[in-house]
């Protein structure tokens, strides 16, 4: 059953990348009634103020994308940051949704919840069959806690909460921080750089050989929607492009797009991560949607959203 327009649709971590496009994909297709709240309005990790929140405002819908999150780095020093928070962030929403009766909830997961080592491309199937990937284990686990729930509360209650697990997402306003940032806009931010400044060389980290699957956001938002009308499954489904790219053609796109002229040089004393990572998508493309942005065209507009930003001024998210 879809969504009414007029119903009350909370989103959770809405002035992050997923949930403002989100919010924007929303507006653009007609829905009236979206709830959102700023940390100052509404933190997640205080239980007494997310369930007198949601008794309050009694949702219908709940897309919930709040979570600490961030690249290999981040996730390498705070590692008891990110499994505390984040295990506390859904404990205290899921239940609350539960306890007001909220009619569908969407749990936004992660592509590093599977193996390190899975088949590729991976399936929903591969999930708990083998080791993680080390150096995002906290967050992993933490998800994977997070569509567990969703997935018993189903089995023991009859809630329609569903989780869906994301390729590696990029696109307007990604967090631009320069040491916490995610591989696309770590790279965006240092070739700009690097153009302005007139640098010949430009240093990335690891070999370039590894793959991964990129999700446009402005796609991802669509596809949530798409999932919250069309998908009722207890098991966890896949979104992506269904295609994998290595990340040394990742920066040559990013180095083309941006117009740097420089050499590159690839420090393979750096780590790599996972060797190969792209989802299979044949669930959601069963159903009816498939991604629409090709890899070059999303990386355009959000290196044009980028310089835009820089030219007049305006904030760039940097956490």
């Amino acid at each position: 059953m879809s969504m009414p327009k007029n119903a009350k649709i909370f989103v959770t971590g809405h002035r992050g990348l997923v949930g403002g496009a989100l919010v924007r994909q929303l507006q653009k297709q007609g829905y009236t009634s979206i709830l959102t709240a700023t940390r100052a309005e509404l933190d997640l990790l205080d239980q007494r103020a997310v369930t007198e929140f949601f008794a309050r405002e009694k949702p219908d819908y709940v897309f919930h994308l709040a979570a600490k999150v961030g690249g290999i780095k981040g996730n390498a020093t705070y590692p008891a940051d990110f499994i505390t928070d984040n295990l506390q962030i859904q404990n205290n929403v899921i239940p609350n949704a539960h306890g007001v009766g909220v009619k569908k909830l969407l749990f936004f997961g992660s592509v590093c919840i599977y193996p390190r080592l899975a088949d590729v491309p991976i399936k929903e199937e591969a999930l708990l069959t083998g080791p993680l990937e080390v150096t995002n284990e906290a967050y992993a686990i933490a998800k994977i806690a997070g569509l567990m729930m969703c997935k018993k509360y189903k089995q023991q209650y009859g809630d329609n909460f569903i989780s869906v697990m994301p390729a590696n997402l990029y696109g307007i306003n990604d967090n631009f921080h320069p040491e916490n940032s995610h591989v696309i806009p770590a790279l965006i931010r240092k070739f700009v750089a690097a153009k302005e400044q007139g640098k010949p060389e430009v240093e990335v980290w690891g070999s370039g050989n590894q793959t991964r699957d990129f999700l446009y956001v402005e796609d991802l938002a669509d596809g949530l929607i798409f999932l919250m009308n069309n998908y009722d499954g207890e098991q966890h489904i896949n979104i992506g492009p269904g295609y994998e790219t290595s990340i040394r053609e990742l920066i040559e796109t990013i180095q083309k797009v941006v117009g740097y002229e420089g050499s590159v040089r690839f420090d393979t004393t750096k780590p790599d991560g996972t060797p190969r990572r792209y989802l299979d998508t044949s669930k959601i493309n069963a159903l009816g949607w498939q991604a629409k942005t090709s890899l070059e065209e999303g990386l355009r507009q959000t290196v044009n959203w980028y310089l835009e930003q820089i030219e007049q001024g305006l904030p760039i998210r940097e956490v």
